[in-house]
């Protein structure tokens, strides 16, 4: 109401966001609150903002959040006016558009959560292989990496042999907003160990490429229904194009991966593109094994999107240069880097 009596045009009801215990709450809402949001809708009629529509017509549902703390009616008030006009602006110009959303979607931590999600649409990315198994060691790293947006966090195979799935959440609790790879080398039981990992907080989970197809396509269906991202390992596989290529449903991601006991060849990642486009497009394409920071340009060249380096950094005195100087070389800015962080 803008005074006892008076109703506001359009109609508006006020839903709170929390239980009112006190007292003081409820005359905080009754007061200041639903004055604000009164003065706002009329304000915003006074304004042509409604345009040609029939005020009798429409009804305003304002969802507030009143903080069990606040206290100052003044605050409260100019609070909640400056809120109301702004969502009724936004509603009425059809805020936001499909670019705002998908320019926005992968930027934002949560306000409650405190953390991002992260989900690879920014290539290039350096991938850090964690293949250790002594969880010192492991600590150490994780606390020496650059916090980075194009860093991924690799749990490999032996840490998983050594410490099971449960390495991922103790992983997260060093880097909460890391995205977080569990390297299983499915080979039987796509969809159940797909399924584990996930439930163990994992971003992504990998299948050798070794796999029957069936496995294969089950653990790629199975990530696709829990939200994390499938990857390929072709370690030892042949013809990756091919297997790629006979594929029902494609993964999101392939490793063209040289054997840490086969290092000492020549780089064979063949034609990214080729795969790439076998996929339908949006395929990432990973390549590993012994790639050292002058690899780095070459691989990108060759259409990698992902570098996935292991003993170079893990192994170094100093991890956190290491990393930094293949990151360089990629010659990626963080993502809000040059971004002034103010409202829309």
């Amino acid at each position: 109401m803008v005074r006892p009596n008076l109703l506001a045009k359009p109609a508006t009801l006020i839903i709170p966001k929390v239980t009112l215990r006190k007292g003081v709450q409820i005359k905080e809402m009754f007061g200041p609150v639903q004055a604000a949001v009164a003065k706002a809708v009329a304000d915003c009629v006074e304004e042509g903002l409604f345009g040609k529509s029939d005020l009798e017509s429409l009804v305003i549902m304002a969802s507030i959040y009143l903080d069990p703390s606040a206290a100052d009616y003044n605050k409260i008030y100019r609070y909640n006016y400056g809120a109301t006009k702004l969502a009724l602006s936004r509603a009425m110009e059809k805020f936001p558009d499909q670019k705002t959303l998908l320019y926005e979607k992968d930027r934002a931590a949560h306000a409650v959560m405190g953390f991002k999600v992260q989900r690879l649409w920014d290539p290039p990315y350096l991938q850090v292989a964690l293949d250790l198994v002594d969880m010192h060691k492991v600590h150490s790293v994780l606390a020496e990496l650059p916090q980075n947006d194009h860093l991924i966090i690799e749990a490999g195979t032996p840490l998983i042999k050594r410490f099971g799935l449960s390495i991922i959440p103790e992983i997260r609790k060093v880097r909460p907003n890391a995205f977080i790879i569990a390297d299983m080398k499915i080979l039987d039981t796509g969809n159940l160990e797909a399924r584990m990992a996930a439930d163990a907080s994992a971003d992504a989970v990998v299948i050798s490429g070794l796999a029957p197809l069936p496995t294969l396509e089950k653990a790629i269906a199975e990530a696709k229904k829990t939200g994390i991202y499938s990857v390929i390992d072709m370690l030892n596989v042949p013809e990756p194009l091919k297997v790629i290529k006979a594929l029902k449903v494609k993964p999101d991601i392939v490793e063209l991966h040289r054997a840490i006991d086969a290092e000492s060849s020549e780089h064979a990642w063949g034609d990214i593109p080729a795969l790439k486009k076998a996929a339908g497009g949006k395929l990432l394409v990973a390549t590993a094994g012994g790639i050292r920071v002058d690899g780095v340009k070459k691989a990108l060249a060759s259409g990698a999107d992902i570098i996935v380096v292991g003993r170079a950094i893990t192994a170094s005195k100093d991890v956190h240069t290491a990393a930094d100087l293949f990151l360089e070389q990629m010659n990626k800015e963080e993502i809000d880097q040059f971004r002034v962080m103010t409202d829309f």
